[in-house]
C-alpha cells in the first residue's frame, strides 16, 4: 500500500541513503587501489581481487534478493543488509592482509547485493503507481550519480586521509539508514511453508559468479590462454542452461522467470544491460584516459566528473514528472541515447592538447543523457509488474546493468589492448630513413639537443627516445579515441531496441493493476 506525506519522503531518503551505500562502492575503491596495494605489500593482480570479489558476490546475490525478501520478510531482509554491510566496511577498513580485505569484501558484496533492490521494490511500492516516473526518478539518483560520484569521494578520502576511511564513512550512514528502515518501513508479509529451491542457489552462484570473474579477470589473464578463465567459461555456460531448466521447472523457483511474460521486462533485460555498459563503461575509460593520458591526479579527475552527475540529479526530477504526464518512455531514451553517442562523439576528438574545459561539456552531455536513460528504462521494465513480482524484477533488473557494466569494462578494456597493438605497428611504419617528415624531424630533435650542450650520439639517442615517446601517447590517444567511438555506436544501434517495448502512458498502466 502506497504512503503519503512525511512518511513517504522520509521512507524515499532512507532507501536512497541505503543503495548509496552499494553504488559508490562499486566504484570508490578503485581509486585506492595502489595506496591499499603498497600499504599490504600485494601485487596489482591480487589486489584486483579486492574489486572481483565484491563484484561476484554483489551480481550473485541481486536476483536472489526478491526471494530472499519474501522469505524472510522485505524489512527484515533489507534491514539486515544494511547492518552486515556496515560491520563488513568496519572490517574492511581494520584488514591487515590481503586474504581479510578479500574476505571482508565479498561479505560487503553479498550485503550490497540485498540493498540496491530491495531499496527500489519497497520504493515502488510506497510510491502511487501513477508517481512510478517519480519514483523510479529518485531512485536514479542513487543508481547513477554513485557510480559516478565513487571515484570523487575516493579520490578525494584518499589524498587527504587513508584508504581506510573510504570504508568508515559508510558506518554512520549505515547506522543512520539502519534507524530509519526500523521506525518507519513497514514490513512485508514472509512467504512461509515453501521449500527452500538449494540447486537454484546453488547453480545461479556457479554460473552467474564464473561470468562475472572472467568479465573481471579475462583481459588481466589473456582470456582462452589462461587455464581457469577456459574452465570457468564452460562453466558459466553448463550452469546458466541448467539454471534455466531448473527455474522453469520446479515449483518454487528461486529466480521467477514468468516475470518474462511482460514483454517489456523481457525487453528491459537488455536495455539494462546496454545501460550498465554505458554507465560503467564511461567511467571507466575516462579516468584511465585523464590520469593515463592528460597528466590528470585521481582527484582532478574525480572533480571533472561531480558536474556530471549534479547534472543528472538535477534533470531527474523533471524527468520523472514528464512519464507521469504520459510522455512516451521510448522517446526520452532515445534522446538519451543519442546524447550519450553524442558525448562519445566529442571525446573520441580528443586531442594530446586537451584539458580540463575541452572535457566539461561533453560530460555535461552524458549527464543529461544518463538521466534520460536510467528513468524511462527501468520504468518501461518495471511498469507492469506488481506484488511480489516487484522484488524478483527489480533483482533481475539490477543484475543485468551490473553484468552490462562488467561487460562494457571487460570489452573496451580487450578493445583497447587490441587497437593498442594496431595503432602502434600503423605508427611504426612512419619511422624509417625513407620517409622525409621523420628524417625532418629527427634532425631537429637532435641539433637542439646538441645545443643544449650534448654530443652528436647522445643527442641522436635522445632523438630517438623522443620520438618513441611521441608514439607512445600517440597511441594511447587513438586507442582511447577508439575505445569511446566504439561505446557511442553500440549505444546508438540500440535504440530499436526501445521500440520493442509497448507504448503505455503511466495511468493506463495504473488502471491495469
Amino acid at each position: 500500500m502506497a504512503e503519503t506525506g512525511f512518511k513517504k519522503w522520509i521512507i524515499t531518503i532512507t532507501v536512497i541513503m541505503a543503495s548509496l551505500l552499494e553504488l559508490i562502492d562499486t566504484t570508490i575503491v578503485n581509486v585506492a587501489i595502489p595506496h591499499i596495494q603498497g600499504n599490504l605489500g600485494a601485487t596489482l593482480e591480487d589486489i584486483a581481487w579486492v574489486v572481483t570479489g565484491y563484484a561476484v558476490a554483489n551480481v550473485i546475490v541481486l536476483p536472489m534478493s526478491g526471494w530472499l525478501g519474501d522469505r524472510f520478510g522485505r524489512k527484515n531482509y533489507f534491514l539486515t543488509s544494511i547492518i552486515v554491510f556496515t560491520i563488513a566496511s568496519f572490517l574492511c577498513g581494520n584488514a591487515t592482509t590481503l586474504e581479510e580485505l578479500v574476505l571482508f569484501r565479498i561479505l560487503q558484496g553479498i550485503a550490497g547485493g540485498g540493498l540496491i533492490s530491495t531499496a527500489q521494490a519497497i520504493l515502488l511500492e510506497t510510491w502511487p503507481r501513477e508517481q512510478i516516473g517519480t519514483a523510479t526518478a529518485l531512485f536514479g539518483l542513487g543508481a547513477v550519480v554513485g557510480p559516478t560520484v565513487g571515484p570523487t569521494i575516493g579520490g578525494w578520502i584518499t589524498e587527504n586521509y587513508s584508504w581506510p576511511w573510504i570504508f568508515y564513512v559508510n558506518i554512520p550512514v549505515g547506522a543512520l539508514a539502519a534507524f530509519l528502515t526500523i521506525t518507519y518501513i513497514k514490513e512485508t508479509p514472509k512467504v512461509i511453508g515453501r521449500p527452500v529451491d538449494w540447486w537454484g542457489i546453488l547453480l545461479l552462484a556457479i554460473s552467474v559468479g564464473s561470468l562475472q570473474t572472467i568479465l573481471e579477470k579475462g583481459e588481466s589473464e589473456d582470456w582462452f590462454a589462461t587455464g581457469y578463465i577456459t574452465v570457468l567459461t564452460v562453466t558459466a555456460i553448463l550452469g546458466a542452461i541448467l539454471f534455466v531448466w531448473r527455474e522453469t521447472s520446479t515449483d518454487h523457483p528461486v529466480v521467477n522467470f514468468n516475470i518474462m511474460r511482460h514483454r517489456s521486462f523481457a525487453v528491459g533485460m537488455f536495455t539494462s544491460f546496454i545501460l550498465g555498459f554505458g554507465l560503467y563503461g564511461s567511467v571507466f575509460v575516462f579516468p584511465v584516459f585523464c590520469q593515463n593520458l592528460l597528466g590528470f591526479n585521481a582527484q582532478q579527475t574525480g572533480e571533472l566528473l561531480f558536474p556530471g552527475g549534479l547534472c543528472t540529479i538535477v534533470m531527474m526530477p523533471f524527468i520523472g514528472k514528464m512519464l507521469n504526464k504520459g510522455v512516451p518512455a521510448q522517446f526520452m531514451a532515445t534522446a538519451g541515447m543519442f546524447l550519450f553517442f553524442v558525448f562519445t562523439w566529442m571525446l573520441s576528438n580528443s586531442t594530446l592538447a586537451t584539458g580540463e574545459k575541452d572535457v566539461m561539456v561533453p560530460l555535461l552531455i552524458r549527464g543529461v543523457g544518463m538521466a534520460l536513460l536510467f528513468v524511462p528504462l527501468t520504468t518501461l521494465a518495471m511498469a507492469d509488474l506488481k506484488g511480489p513480482e516487484i522484488g524478483q524484477g527489480s533483482g533481475l533488473n539490477n543484475m543485468m546493468r551490473q553484468l552490462g557494466g562488467s561487460f562494457g569494462i571487460a570489452a573496451l578494456t580487450t578493445i583497447i589492448h587490441i587497437r593498442q597493438g594496431y595503432h602502434r605497428s600503423t605508427l611504426i611504419e612512419n619511422i624509417n630513413p625513407y620517409n622525409p617528415q621523420f628524417n625532418e624531424r629527427l634532425h631537429m630533435l637532435t641539433q637542439g639537443f646538441v645545443a643544449k650542450g650534448k654530443s652528436v650520439l647522445d643527442a641522436t639517442e635522445m632523438a630517438y627516445r623522443a620520438i618513441e615517446g611521441t608514439v607512445i601517447r600517440q597511441t594511447m590517444l587513438l586507442t582511447y579515441d577508439d575505445a569511446y567511438w566504439i561505446s557511442g555506436l553500440i549505444m546508438l544501434f540500440s535504440i530499436p531496441l526501445l521500440y520493442l517495448q509497448p507504448f503505455k502512458k503511466l495511468k493506463a498502466v495504473t488502471d491495469a493493476h
